[in-house]
């Protein structure tokens, strides 16, 4: 299973960086998903987590899930609460203007699977 540099990773989705945790940390997978129980019941541990939720709950499951990165699609931008918590809790937080899809793709390209 291929891992990415959180730095690699972010060049390639074209991404806005909000938190800028340890970007020498690496993804192990990607996940995708916008119900947090969903993510939570999920084996995302390790994963560059991709979604268009943009509120305080995501980090508190990316804490638990022990996710380095989360990637806000679709340009949209995150909730000024989510950004100080990914910070408190050395998140890397990003956001870019592709589609889920496009980023999945282009992570994929990377080495990344689901």
């Amino acid at each position: 299973m291929a891992s990415v540099r959180l730095k690699t990773l972010c060049a390639e989705i074209d991404a806005k960086i909000h938190v800028q945790g340890d970007m020498s940390h690496e993804a192990s997978k990607a996940a995708v998903g916008d119900l947090l129980s969903f993510v939570m019941g999920s084996d995302a541990e390790g994963a560059a987590w991709i979604t268009v939720q943009t509120h305080l709950n995501v980090a508190a499951v990316a804490v638990l899930k022990d996710i380095p990165i989360i990637i806000i699609a679709s340009g949209r931008e995150p909730a000024d609460d989510l950004a100080e918590r990914c910070g408190i809790e050395g998140i890397t937080l990003v956001s870019s203007a592709l589609s889920v899809f496009d980023i999945c793709v282009r992570l994929g390209r990377l080495g990344l699977r689901g």
